[in-house]
């Protein structure tokens, strides 16, 4: 494989509005909204009134975060945007932090979806029984690194890709989304019985709710990935802002529909006690029809995991240009792709496969996301009063209600965290203090 070398390689600006809307498009609907449903309710203590709120709340949160988040891209237009701003407005061991964090964020994540889309494949082939856990992660394992190469093959390979499997998750939703309403319209009483008495069952607490919050908002998650890639997207400035409203509103609409649709068809505790919730709503509507849903929701899930993987790279590729990170993670092959850092993401992908817990891992991945957007708000604020004469082509206010609303989940679910899951799972608490010691370390030589 030929490489590039410093002199003479950067990353080309070739993604404009619509390749940029659907990159945005594909991230965010992947695995949340297949996921999230369950852990909603869960911690909504299947009160379908507060789900169902929740899952609005979520969307109105996340479109003020990620306009608000827009402006980093705008104003600093450069792959990695974020890691460069922290560095810039908070300093080097913060912005180390966050590379640290994302190092086994991202990896994390992309172990969570792949092993879910791995059990929605596996899934129509043991109907009435559960996934064997061994075949459920081998195929999880040759997902991620199928993902890899793919991403090896530069830009234009992983917008085509994109651009194909918007459509086939699309129609899979809007005939979820469609079913949903023509069942309600039918007004059949064990349809409607849900929704007219909405509200009814016990009210969670504000730790529940918090936790749910963190479910619904996973769903929304990956928004940020075009400020991720500025620096191959065309007239940043304007078409980040633009991305961000058509691609969340349509998101949330249809996330609301298919949560209707989920619920329409199956009674709450159906919901908490299935393993693949479209499968198995498709179970009840056309169960000769398993085998359609399975490969709309892998599209999907696939779609997802991709653009994370060639989003992420790039914030490892910048962070080794700016020397924290080594050199090499900043070599480019012949497709203008960082190869060696899509390389490292999916080895230790592959190794964060091996536990199985996914809505414990979504609400770990929840809890680092919003840390982070909490760091970054501060530091855009911060940035403001320090350079008011910078120039910034998209800007608005909505940075310390983020702030605060970040700071909210973030103490509500901290001492669950810290005091519950470490010690129920001594394993969890070991590697964590291995991750945390190994940083301190790493940052002496750097």
């Amino acid at each position: 494989m030929k490489m590039k070398t410093r002199g003479n390689f950067q990353l080309q600006r070739v993604i404009g509005y619509f390749h940029g809307t659907i990159i945005l498009f594909s991230i965010i609907i992947g695995a949340g909204i297949f996921l999230a449903p369950k852990g909603v309710l869960k911690y909504s203590s299947l009160n379908v009134g507060v789900s169902l709120s929740i899952w609005a709340a979520c969307a109105v949160v996340s479109m003020v975060a990620a306009l608000s988040h827009a402006e980093l891209g705008t104003t600093f237009p450069r792959s990695g945007a974020q890691y460069y701003f922290l560095k810039r407005s908070l300093g080097p061991l913060i912005s180390f932090s966050y590379i640290w964090v994302n190092l086994f964020a991202s990896p994390a994540g992309t172990a969570a979806r792949s092993l879910l889309l791995a059990g929605y494949i596996i899934h129509p082939f043991y109907p009435g029984c559960s996934v064997p856990e061994m075949p459920k992660k081998c195929l999880a394992l040759a997902i991620v690194w199928c993902l890899g190469i793919l991403n090896a093959r530069g830009v234009k390979e992983v917008t085509w890709f994109q651009t194909l499997s918007t459509v086939v998750k699309m129609a899979v939703l809007c005939f979820i989304s469609l079913t949903g309403i023509v069942l309600l319209v039918r007004g059949r009483k064990e349809n409607l019985a849900r929704f007219e008495k909405a509200f009814d069952a016990e009210v969670p607490d504000a730790s529940q709710i918090a936790e749910a919050f963190l479910q619904g908002l996973y769903a929304y998650s990956g928004w940020g990935v075009l400020v991720r890639i500025a620096g191959e997207l065309k007239n940043p400035g304007e078409n980040i802002p633009k991305c961000v409203i058509t691609a969340l509103t349509l998101v949330a609409l249809i996330y609301l529909l298919v949560n209707i649709s989920y619920l329409a068809v199956l009674t709450p505790k159906e919901i908490m006690s299935s393993d693949a919730v479209a499968v198995t709503w498709m179970d009840k509507v056309i169960p000769s029809m398993q085998w359609a849903i399975s490969i709309g929701v892998s599209s999907s899930i696939f779609s997802s995991l991709n653009c994370t993987v060639f989003s992420s790279s790039r914030v490892l590729y910048v962070a080794s240009q700016e020397g924290q990170l080594p050199l090499i993670l900043s070599t480019l092959n012949v497709h203008s792709c960082p190869v060696v850092a899509v390389l490292q993401m999916t080895i230790l992908a592959s190794f964060i496969i091996i536990p199985s817990d996914l809505i414990l891992l979504v609400n770990y991945v929840g809890f680092i996301d919003w840390l982070q957007l909490g760091l970054m708000m501060t530091g855009l604020l911060k940035l403001r009063f320090q350079e008011p004469d910078l120039p910034r082509p998209y800007k608005n206010l909505w940075q310390l209600i983020l702030v605060l609303l970040a700071g909210r989940l973030l103490r509500d679910t901290f001492l669950h965290y810290a005091t519950v899951s470490l010690y129920v799972d001594p394993l969890k608490k070991i590697l964590s203090n291995i991750c945390i010691r190994n940083a301190c370390v790493s940052r002496q030589f750097i």
